[in-house]
């Protein structure tokens, strides 16, 4: 039988789950997380590989802003190493490609795993290997005490912000990441698709305010059937950088998962992010895998 390319619907929530667990197991993304995207989300378009009823591949489009004159889109290509070699990744690239150009993309911008056959995957349809990527685990009941929290400013977890204010402080540290990786979607479709998203554990997410206002901030994944977190972004707005912070939110985050029964976590960081990866390495982070940005115009 053939592949077919089609937009996935929330039906096709488990199998786009399997293939990221076979293709990028580091990541959370949980059967129930996916289909709460596929009913939500608005501003990403996302497309499928299917032979017979099996999913074989994933492909995602970030749908840009409409005042966007020349908009850099982040695209998704994932195949899972046991479907490799069939041609399903070059014939779901097309389909996302037409799609991000559709939507008036004029860059494309994909993470590529740091294997001979992936770059090469890349580079053939026009990419150029642009940034390192870092990705790492920590043994979590190896990590230290959390660090302590500056004079004059609170620590809670998610139950206790208010999500503008996160919203706002997302915004802040998306505009800033090197990658082009984060992005900050309307508020609107944010709550609807990361606030409320089922694989987010408000518990296991940690600010820091200062009165009211979120200035730092770690957004904490959780998978529980396989005991896993995934630090979904830590950042802290600029006016605040150069206090610590970081690695206040984060070793809280990662000492309240251990005590909640989790024992690995997992994170990603542009390579060129020396304070994040210093915080990464005195939590306990070890080095996983590399993987690389790349960019094609369009």
């Amino acid at each position: 039988m053939g592949i077919e390319i089609r937009s996935a619907t929330p039906a096709d929530a488990a199998g786009i789950a399997a293939v990221w667990a076979a293709a990028m197991p580091q990541l959370v993304k949980t059967a129930k997380g996916v289909e709460a995207e596929l009913r939500t989300s608005t501003s990403r378009v996302v497309l499928i590989a299917v032979d017979g009823n099996e999913v074989v591949g994933y492909g995602n489009v970030y749908l840009p802003l409409p005042d966007d004159e020349a908009p850099r889109v982040r695209i998704t290509i994932q195949v899972p190493p046991a479907q490799r070699g069939r041609g399903i990744g070059s014939v779901l690239a097309e389909a996302v490609f037409q799609t991000a150009e559709e939507a008036g993309a004029r860059k494309l911008l994909i993470v590529v795993q740091d294997d001979d056959a992936s770059k090469a995957f890349a580079t053939g349809h026009g990419f150029t290997i642009g940034r390192r990527m870092s990705q790492a685990a920590a043994d979590l009941a190896a990590v230290p005490e959390p660090a302590p929290v500056p004079n004059g400013l609170r620590l809670v977890d998610y139950t206790e912000v208010d999500p503008r204010s996160l919203w706002s402080a997302t915004a802040a540290v998306a505009d800033g990441d090197p990658s082009g990786l984060s992005n900050a979607p309307a508020y609107e479709d944010w709550v609807a698709t990361d606030w409320n998203h089922p694989d987010l554990r408000r518990d296991l997410s940690i600010a820091v305010l200062d009165g009211e206002q979120v200035v730092s901030f770690v957004t904490t994944t959780a998978d529980p059937d396989r005991r896993v977190i995934w630090s979904n972004l830590t950042g802290t707005i600029p006016s605040y950088r150069g206090r610590g912070l970081a690695k206040v939110v984060k070793s809280a985050a990662l000492t309240r998962s251990r005590d909640a029964g989790f024992t690995t976590a997992f994170t990603g960081n542009d390579a060129g992010n020396a304070p994040m990866l210093a915080v990464n390495r005195w939590l306990g982070y070890q080095p996983t895998a590399v993987a690389w940005t790349a960019e094609k115009v369009v």
